[in-house]
């Protein structure tokens, strides 16, 4: 996914991706384990779009932050 596709997205829906790609992580883990992972490329493209998301939430915090700071 894209940055500006998560930015559009509510807090709660990314917090719902995130963990719905912790979930892959896991299967995708389950799988190598096994050794059928039909597409290894897809571990780094999951934790990209993890950090991706931790980015636009983490940023959302600090304006809420800072516009706290200002009204008071």
């Amino acid at each position: 996914m894209k940055s500006k596709e998560l930015q559009g997205l509510s807090s709660e829906e990314l917090v719902q991706k995130q963990q719905a790609f912790k979930k892959d992580i896991f299967d995708l883990n389950y799988q190598r384990r096994t050794g059928n992972v039909e597409k290894p490329s897809r571990f780094r493209m999951l934790k990209r779009d993890i950090a991706r998301i931790m980015t636009v939430l983490r940023e959302r915090e600090l304006q809420n932050e800072r516009n706290r700071k200002t009204t008071q």
